[in-house]
Protein backbone atom coordinates (compact mmCIF):
# COMPACT_ATOMS: atom_id res chain seq x y z
CA UNK A 1 0.00 0.00 0.00
CA UNK A 2 2.51 2.20 0.78
CA UNK A 3 4.25 2.08 -2.57
CA UNK A 4 1.20 2.65 -4.47
CA UNK A 5 0.62 5.06 -2.30
CA UNK A 6 4.28 7.11 -3.23
CA UNK A 7 3.92 6.10 -7.12
CA UNK A 8 0.93 7.68 -7.42
CA UNK A 9 2.42 11.31 -5.27
CA UNK A 10 5.38 10.47 -8.23
CA UNK A 11 3.12 10.54 -11.24
CA UNK A 12 2.14 14.48 -9.96
CA UNK A 13 4.86 17.10 -10.87
CA UNK A 14 5.10 21.02 -11.20
CA UNK A 15 6.28 20.63 -15.10
CA UNK A 16 2.71 19.07 -15.42
CA UNK A 17 1.16 22.87 -14.94
CA UNK A 18 -0.37 24.93 -17.60
CA UNK A 19 2.04 28.01 -18.30
CA UNK A 20 0.81 30.96 -16.92
CA UNK A 21 -0.21 33.60 -20.26
CA UNK A 22 2.57 36.15 -20.67
CA UNK A 23 0.86 39.36 -21.28
CA UNK A 24 -2.51 38.47 -19.50
CA UNK A 25 -3.67 38.21 -16.31
CA UNK A 26 -5.22 34.75 -15.22
CA UNK A 27 -9.20 34.68 -14.46
CA UNK A 28 -9.03 35.16 -10.81
CA UNK A 29 -6.83 38.14 -10.91
CA UNK A 30 -8.22 40.32 -13.08
CA UNK A 31 -11.44 39.79 -11.22
CA UNK A 32 -9.65 40.81 -7.86
CA UNK A 33 -8.03 43.42 -10.08
CA UNK A 34 -11.13 45.00 -11.63
CA UNK A 35 -13.93 44.37 -9.10
CA UNK A 36 -15.44 44.61 -5.77
CA UNK A 37 -16.74 41.44 -5.08
CA UNK A 38 -20.11 41.39 -2.32
CA UNK A 39 -20.24 38.41 -0.09
CA UNK A 40 -23.42 38.04 2.10
CA UNK A 41 -21.35 39.04 5.12
CA UNK A 42 -18.80 41.68 3.94
CA UNK A 43 -17.06 43.59 0.26
CA UNK A 44 -14.11 41.69 -0.79
CA UNK A 45 -11.11 42.89 -3.01
CA UNK A 46 -11.62 46.43 -2.04
CA UNK A 47 -8.53 48.13 -2.88
CA UNK A 48 -6.72 49.27 -5.63
CA UNK A 49 -3.48 48.07 -6.80
CA UNK A 50 -1.37 50.96 -7.49
CA UNK A 51 2.11 49.32 -7.76
CA UNK A 52 3.36 49.68 -11.41
CA UNK A 53 5.49 46.35 -10.78
CA UNK A 54 2.27 44.15 -8.92
CA UNK A 55 2.19 42.09 -11.76
CA UNK A 56 5.35 42.17 -13.63
CA UNK A 57 6.44 38.77 -13.34
CA UNK A 58 3.37 38.11 -16.08
CA UNK A 59 4.66 41.00 -18.22
CA UNK A 60 1.77 43.44 -17.31
CA UNK A 61 3.05 46.70 -17.09
CA UNK A 62 0.44 48.36 -14.04
CA UNK A 63 1.61 51.68 -14.38
CA UNK A 64 -0.67 54.94 -14.66
CA UNK A 65 0.21 55.57 -18.57
CA UNK A 66 -1.38 58.65 -20.43
CA UNK A 67 -2.11 56.86 -23.52
CA UNK A 68 -3.72 54.29 -22.00
CA UNK A 69 -6.05 56.42 -19.66
CA UNK A 70 -6.48 58.87 -23.10
CA UNK A 71 -8.07 55.60 -25.09
CA UNK A 72 -10.06 54.20 -21.50
CA UNK A 73 -11.61 56.87 -20.37
CA UNK A 74 -14.97 58.24 -20.95
CA UNK A 75 -18.12 60.34 -19.97
CA UNK A 76 -21.81 59.28 -20.86
CA UNK A 77 -24.72 61.45 -19.62
CA UNK A 78 -27.35 59.28 -18.66
CA UNK A 79 -29.82 61.67 -17.14
CA UNK A 80 -30.11 65.58 -18.12
CA UNK A 81 -32.61 67.99 -17.35
CA UNK A 82 -32.50 71.85 -15.51
CA UNK A 83 -31.48 71.03 -12.11
CA UNK A 84 -29.66 67.24 -12.55
CA UNK A 85 -27.55 65.08 -13.90
CA UNK A 86 -26.51 61.21 -13.91
CA UNK A 87 -23.41 60.66 -16.45
CA UNK A 88 -21.01 57.29 -16.31
CA UNK A 89 -17.34 58.14 -16.08
CA UNK A 90 -15.48 55.24 -16.89
CA UNK A 91 -11.57 54.33 -16.73
CA UNK A 92 -10.65 56.63 -13.63
CA UNK A 93 -9.77 55.84 -10.28
CA UNK A 94 -11.98 56.44 -6.96
CA UNK A 95 -9.49 59.49 -6.00
CA UNK A 96 -10.13 61.30 -8.82
CA UNK A 97 -14.00 60.83 -9.03
CA UNK A 98 -13.99 61.99 -5.36
CA UNK A 99 -11.67 64.90 -6.27
CA UNK A 100 -14.42 66.01 -8.79
CA UNK A 101 -17.00 65.38 -5.80
CA UNK A 102 -15.02 67.43 -3.18
CA UNK A 103 -14.33 70.39 -5.96
CA UNK A 104 -18.41 70.32 -6.47
CA UNK A 105 -19.22 70.79 -2.90
CA UNK A 106 -16.35 73.44 -1.59
CA UNK A 107 -14.51 75.23 -4.78
CA UNK A 108 -17.04 75.93 -7.14
CA UNK A 109 -18.15 79.43 -6.12
CA UNK A 110 -22.09 81.03 -5.92
CA UNK A 111 -23.78 84.01 -5.34
CA UNK A 112 -25.06 84.22 -1.83
CA UNK A 113 -26.38 86.57 1.00
CA UNK A 114 -23.91 87.77 3.44
CA UNK A 115 -24.98 90.95 4.88
CA UNK A 116 -28.77 91.93 6.04
CA UNK A 117 -29.40 95.27 6.79
CA UNK A 118 -32.44 94.92 8.60
CA UNK A 119 -33.92 98.03 9.06
CA UNK A 120 -37.14 97.10 10.92
CA UNK A 121 -38.35 92.92 12.25
CA UNK A 122 -41.55 92.89 14.33
CA UNK A 123 -41.69 89.30 13.64
CA UNK A 124 -41.37 86.55 15.87
CA UNK A 125 -37.83 85.10 14.46
CA UNK A 126 -35.12 86.63 15.81
CA UNK A 127 -33.01 89.17 12.82
CA UNK A 128 -30.20 86.56 13.36
CA UNK A 129 -31.92 83.46 12.37
CA UNK A 130 -33.78 86.14 9.74
CA UNK A 131 -30.47 86.85 7.77
CA UNK A 132 -29.02 82.61 8.46
CA UNK A 133 -32.38 82.60 6.46
CA UNK A 134 -32.04 84.85 3.74
CA UNK A 135 -28.16 83.22 3.11
CA UNK A 136 -29.66 80.08 2.32
CA UNK A 137 -32.00 80.97 -0.75
CA UNK A 138 -30.40 80.23 -3.65
CA UNK A 139 -29.94 83.04 -6.53
CA UNK A 140 -30.39 82.46 -10.12
CA UNK A 141 -27.08 84.44 -11.51
CA UNK A 142 -24.19 83.25 -12.96
CA UNK A 143 -21.30 83.86 -10.36
CA UNK A 144 -18.92 84.29 -13.30
CA UNK A 145 -20.46 87.81 -13.90
CA UNK A 146 -18.76 88.82 -10.37
CA UNK A 147 -15.70 89.55 -8.70
CA UNK A 148 -14.84 88.40 -5.38
CA UNK A 149 -15.24 91.08 -2.21
CA UNK A 150 -13.22 91.20 0.38
CA UNK A 151 -14.22 90.24 3.59
CA UNK A 152 -15.10 92.65 6.40
CA UNK A 153 -14.64 92.77 10.14
CA UNK A 154 -16.61 95.48 12.09
CA UNK A 155 -14.69 96.43 15.76
CA UNK A 156 -15.99 98.59 18.17
CA UNK A 157 -14.06 100.21 20.12
CA UNK A 158 -14.49 101.61 23.84
CA UNK A 159 -15.79 104.44 23.32
CA UNK A 160 -18.03 103.80 20.65
CA UNK A 161 -15.93 105.05 17.86
CA UNK A 162 -15.61 101.87 15.12
CA UNK A 163 -12.48 100.60 13.39
CA UNK A 164 -12.28 98.84 10.00
CA UNK A 165 -9.98 95.79 9.27
CA UNK A 166 -10.63 94.29 6.22
CA UNK A 167 -8.90 91.12 5.38
CA UNK A 168 -8.50 89.92 2.00
CA UNK A 169 -8.59 86.60 0.87
CA UNK A 170 -7.95 84.16 -1.78
CA UNK A 171 -8.96 81.73 -1.34
CA UNK A 172 -8.26 79.62 -4.81
CA UNK A 173 -7.43 76.22 -4.38
CA UNK A 174 -5.11 75.27 -1.50
CA UNK A 175 -3.34 78.78 -1.55
CA UNK A 176 -4.63 81.23 1.00
CA UNK A 177 -3.52 85.01 1.40
CA UNK A 178 -4.23 87.12 3.76
CA UNK A 179 -3.70 90.83 3.86
CA UNK A 180 -4.38 93.64 6.11
CA UNK A 181 -5.35 96.41 3.83
CA UNK A 182 -7.68 99.85 3.89
CA UNK A 183 -11.09 99.56 4.01
CA UNK A 184 -11.87 101.88 0.42
CA UNK A 185 -9.68 99.41 -1.06
CA UNK A 186 -12.64 96.87 -2.00
CA UNK A 187 -15.89 98.72 -1.35
CA UNK A 188 -19.55 96.89 -2.64
CA UNK A 189 -20.16 97.94 -6.17
CA UNK A 190 -21.76 96.95 -8.99
CA UNK A 191 -19.11 94.57 -9.63
CA UNK A 192 -19.12 92.12 -6.55
CA UNK A 193 -22.27 93.05 -4.57
CA UNK A 194 -25.82 92.00 -4.99
CA UNK A 195 -28.49 94.02 -3.69
CA UNK A 196 -32.11 92.91 -2.49
CA UNK A 197 -34.68 94.79 -0.84
CA UNK A 198 -37.69 93.17 1.06
CA UNK A 199 -40.36 95.20 2.92
CA UNK A 200 -43.51 93.32 3.80
CA UNK A 201 -46.30 94.29 6.06
CA UNK A 202 -49.41 92.51 7.59
CA UNK A 203 -51.81 95.35 8.41
CA UNK A 204 -53.84 95.14 11.75
CA UNK A 205 -57.07 93.05 11.27
CA UNK A 206 -55.90 91.49 8.19
CA UNK A 207 -55.14 87.50 8.31
CA UNK A 208 -51.33 86.25 9.08
CA UNK A 209 -49.55 86.44 5.99
CA UNK A 210 -46.65 83.91 4.53
CA UNK A 211 -43.56 86.20 3.69
CA UNK A 212 -41.80 83.97 0.38
CA UNK A 213 -38.52 84.47 -1.34
CA UNK A 214 -41.11 85.92 -4.21
CA UNK A 215 -40.56 89.29 -1.74
CA UNK A 216 -37.09 89.65 -2.28
CA UNK A 217 -36.57 92.49 -5.21
CA UNK A 218 -33.27 92.86 -6.96
CA UNK A 219 -31.72 96.65 -6.79
CA UNK A 220 -29.79 97.18 -9.83
CA UNK A 221 -28.52 100.61 -8.58
CA UNK A 222 -27.37 99.25 -5.41
CA UNK A 223 -28.47 99.89 -1.73
CA UNK A 224 -31.56 102.51 -0.90
CA UNK A 225 -30.72 102.44 3.15
CA UNK A 226 -28.67 105.84 3.89
CA UNK A 227 -25.90 105.27 6.17
CA UNK A 228 -25.93 107.35 9.79
CA UNK A 229 -23.25 110.33 9.62
CA UNK A 230 -22.00 111.88 12.89
CA UNK A 231 -20.69 114.72 10.95
CA UNK A 232 -23.69 117.07 11.56
CA UNK A 233 -21.67 119.93 9.62
CA UNK A 234 -22.36 117.52 6.36
CA UNK A 235 -23.22 119.45 3.19
CA UNK A 236 -27.02 118.50 3.01
CA UNK A 237 -27.10 119.45 -0.89
CA UNK A 238 -24.45 116.23 -1.65
CA UNK A 239 -26.02 112.87 -2.32
CA UNK A 240 -26.56 110.67 0.97
CA UNK A 241 -24.09 107.99 1.20
CA UNK A 242 -25.58 104.35 0.82
CA UNK A 243 -23.76 100.85 1.81
CA UNK A 244 -22.34 100.24 -2.02
CA UNK A 245 -21.21 102.25 -4.40
CA UNK A 246 -22.55 101.21 -7.97
CA UNK A 247 -21.05 103.21 -10.80
CA UNK A 248 -23.78 102.25 -12.95
CA UNK A 249 -26.77 100.60 -12.99
CA UNK A 250 -26.75 96.56 -13.45
CA UNK A 251 -29.34 96.30 -15.65
CA UNK A 252 -26.76 98.05 -18.50
CA UNK A 253 -25.19 94.28 -18.32
CA UNK A 254 -26.07 92.00 -21.34
CA UNK A 255 -26.53 89.12 -19.42
CA UNK A 256 -29.33 90.86 -17.12
CA UNK A 257 -31.33 92.56 -19.57
CA UNK A 258 -33.47 89.35 -20.33
CA UNK A 259 -33.21 87.46 -17.55
CA UNK A 260 -33.10 89.76 -13.75
CA UNK A 261 -31.60 88.84 -10.99
CA UNK A 262 -33.89 86.62 -8.55
CA UNK A 263 -34.31 83.64 -6.12
CA UNK A 264 -34.03 80.84 -7.87
CA UNK A 265 -37.34 79.27 -6.34
CA UNK A 266 -40.10 81.58 -5.66
CA UNK A 267 -41.76 79.82 -2.84
CA UNK A 268 -39.70 79.51 -0.02
CA UNK A 269 -40.93 80.21 3.02
CA UNK A 270 -38.67 82.65 4.88
CA UNK A 271 -41.29 83.99 7.91
CA UNK A 272 -44.96 84.40 9.02
CA UNK A 273 -46.13 87.91 10.13
CA UNK A 274 -49.24 88.54 12.16
CA UNK A 275 -51.14 91.40 12.08
CA UNK A 276 -49.47 94.38 13.22
CA UNK A 277 -45.92 92.93 11.76
CA UNK A 278 -43.87 94.30 9.17
CA UNK A 279 -40.09 93.42 8.05
CA UNK A 280 -38.02 95.65 5.97
CA UNK A 281 -34.53 94.81 4.90
CA UNK A 282 -31.55 94.90 2.58
CA UNK A 283 -30.02 91.85 1.56
CA UNK A 284 -26.18 91.99 -0.13
CA UNK A 285 -25.04 89.09 -1.62
CA UNK A 286 -21.59 88.61 -2.60
CA UNK A 287 -19.52 85.64 -4.37
CA UNK A 288 -17.61 82.62 -2.32
CA UNK A 289 -17.26 79.03 -2.01
CA UNK A 290 -18.93 75.76 -0.04
CA UNK A 291 -15.56 75.74 1.77
CA UNK A 292 -15.99 79.02 3.67
CA UNK A 293 -19.76 78.45 4.27
CA UNK A 294 -22.47 76.27 3.07
CA UNK A 295 -24.71 78.62 1.58
CA UNK A 296 -22.49 79.70 -1.48
CA UNK A 297 -21.82 75.41 -2.14
CA UNK A 298 -23.39 75.07 -5.96
CA UNK A 299 -24.91 71.39 -5.68
CA UNK A 300 -27.63 70.09 -3.33
CA UNK A 301 -25.59 67.25 -3.59
CA UNK A 302 -22.68 65.90 -5.40
CA UNK A 303 -22.18 61.70 -5.29
CA UNK A 304 -20.96 58.61 -7.14
CA UNK A 305 -21.40 55.23 -6.57
CA UNK A 306 -19.31 52.38 -8.65
CA UNK A 307 -21.36 50.54 -10.93
CA UNK A 308 -23.12 47.43 -9.61
CA UNK A 309 -22.63 43.98 -11.95
CA UNK A 310 -24.80 41.45 -10.98
CA UNK A 311 -24.11 37.80 -12.55
CA UNK A 312 -25.57 34.38 -12.51
CA UNK A 313 -23.22 31.69 -12.15
CA UNK A 314 -25.76 29.04 -13.30
CA UNK A 315 -29.42 28.97 -14.72
CA UNK A 316 -31.63 29.82 -12.51
CA UNK A 317 -35.62 28.28 -13.38
CA UNK A 318 -39.08 27.39 -12.31
CA UNK A 319 -39.71 28.19 -8.64
CA UNK A 320 -35.92 29.78 -8.07
CA UNK A 321 -36.61 32.04 -10.49
CA UNK A 322 -39.57 33.43 -8.86
CA UNK A 323 -37.87 33.60 -5.68
CA UNK A 324 -35.16 35.43 -6.78
CA UNK A 325 -37.09 37.67 -8.61
CA UNK A 326 -39.58 38.26 -5.26
CA UNK A 327 -36.11 38.48 -2.89
CA UNK A 328 -34.82 41.81 -4.90
CA UNK A 329 -36.75 45.01 -3.77
CA UNK A 330 -35.80 47.52 -6.64
CA UNK A 331 -36.58 44.74 -9.40
CA UNK A 332 -33.25 43.86 -10.53
CA UNK A 333 -34.16 40.66 -12.33
CA UNK A 334 -36.92 39.71 -14.72
CA UNK A 335 -38.48 35.87 -15.35
CA UNK A 336 -37.68 34.95 -19.48
CA UNK A 337 -40.53 32.76 -20.22
CA UNK A 338 -38.80 29.51 -22.12
CA UNK A 339 -42.26 27.94 -23.31
CA UNK A 340 -43.70 24.73 -22.14
CA UNK A 341 -44.64 26.16 -18.86
CA UNK A 342 -40.47 26.25 -17.88
CA UNK A 343 -39.32 30.31 -16.81
CA UNK A 344 -35.90 31.51 -16.20
CA UNK A 345 -34.23 34.25 -14.38
CA UNK A 346 -32.49 36.99 -16.46
CA UNK A 347 -30.66 40.16 -14.73
CA UNK A 348 -33.10 42.85 -16.48
CA UNK A 349 -32.28 45.95 -14.40
CA UNK A 350 -28.11 45.93 -13.26
CA UNK A 351 -27.74 49.20 -13.04
CA UNK A 352 -30.81 49.58 -10.44
CA UNK A 353 -28.67 47.18 -7.70
CA UNK A 354 -28.59 49.20 -4.29
CA UNK A 355 -26.43 46.17 -3.01
CA UNK A 356 -28.77 45.42 -0.21
CA UNK A 357 -27.90 41.90 -1.05
CA UNK A 358 -31.28 40.13 -0.14
CA UNK A 359 -30.63 37.64 -3.30
CA UNK A 360 -27.36 36.00 -1.87
CA UNK A 361 -28.82 35.78 1.58
CA UNK A 362 -29.69 32.19 2.32
CA UNK A 363 -28.74 28.33 1.67
CA UNK A 364 -26.69 28.18 -1.41
CA UNK A 365 -27.84 31.50 -3.47
CA UNK A 366 -24.18 32.57 -3.31
CA UNK A 367 -23.30 30.06 -5.37
CA UNK A 368 -26.28 30.93 -7.85
CA UNK A 369 -25.60 34.66 -7.67
CA UNK A 370 -22.95 37.12 -7.52
CA UNK A 371 -22.69 40.96 -6.95
CA UNK A 372 -19.86 42.80 -7.87
CA UNK A 373 -18.69 46.64 -8.16
CA UNK A 374 -16.71 47.59 -11.22
CA UNK A 375 -13.71 49.73 -9.36
CA UNK A 376 -13.45 52.04 -12.70
CA UNK A 377 -16.75 52.58 -13.52
CA UNK A 378 -18.89 55.13 -11.47
CA UNK A 379 -22.30 56.15 -11.96
CA UNK A 380 -22.40 60.21 -10.59
CA UNK A 381 -24.85 62.38 -9.78
CA UNK A 382 -25.51 65.72 -9.19
CA UNK A 383 -28.09 67.98 -8.22
CA UNK A 384 -27.72 72.02 -8.86
CA UNK A 385 -29.52 74.77 -6.58
CA UNK A 386 -29.91 76.59 -9.25
CA UNK A 387 -27.52 78.68 -9.71
CA UNK A 388 -25.81 76.96 -13.28
CA UNK A 389 -26.61 74.45 -14.94
CA UNK A 390 -25.54 70.74 -13.57
CA UNK A 391 -23.60 70.05 -16.65
CA UNK A 392 -21.57 73.46 -16.36
CA UNK A 393 -20.67 73.20 -12.97
CA UNK A 394 -19.03 69.72 -14.29
CA UNK A 395 -17.04 71.76 -16.73
CA UNK A 396 -15.88 74.15 -14.45
CA UNK A 397 -15.01 71.72 -11.72
CA UNK A 398 -12.54 70.34 -14.44
CA UNK A 399 -11.31 73.68 -14.83
CA UNK A 400 -10.47 73.73 -11.45
CA UNK A 401 -8.98 70.66 -11.49
CA UNK A 402 -6.87 71.27 -14.37
CA UNK A 403 -5.59 73.95 -13.12
CA UNK A 404 -4.46 72.51 -9.81
CA UNK A 405 -2.74 69.82 -11.43
CA UNK A 406 -0.93 72.91 -13.46
CA UNK A 407 0.14 74.63 -10.14
CA UNK A 408 1.38 71.45 -8.86
CA UNK A 409 3.58 70.50 -11.99
CA UNK A 410 4.74 74.30 -11.97
CA UNK A 411 6.12 74.20 -8.14
CA UNK A 412 7.70 70.81 -8.85
CA UNK A 413 9.87 72.30 -12.23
Amino acid sequence: MAEGAGEEKKKFSIWDLPDVPMGQLPPHLELQRSRVSCNKDAPIHTESIQYSGAYASMGIDNSSRLDRFSNNFRVEVVRLNEDDMEFDMIGIDAAIANSFRRILIAELPTMAIEKVLIANNTSIIQDEVLAHRLGLVPIRVDPRLFDYLSGLIHFFSIDGLSEFMEFTLGALGNSLLLSLSIVENDQPNEKNTIVFKLYVQCKRGSPRITVKSDALKWLPNGSELVKETRNATSDSSSKPETYTYFGCSQETVPEFVKNPIIPKYPDIIIAKLGPGQEIELEAHAVKGIGKTHAKWSPVATAWYRMHPEVVLLEDIKDDLAEELKSKCPVNVFDIEDLGKGRRRATVARPRACTLCRECIRGDDWEKRVALRRVKDHFIFTIESTGALPPEVLFTEAVKILEDKCERVITELS
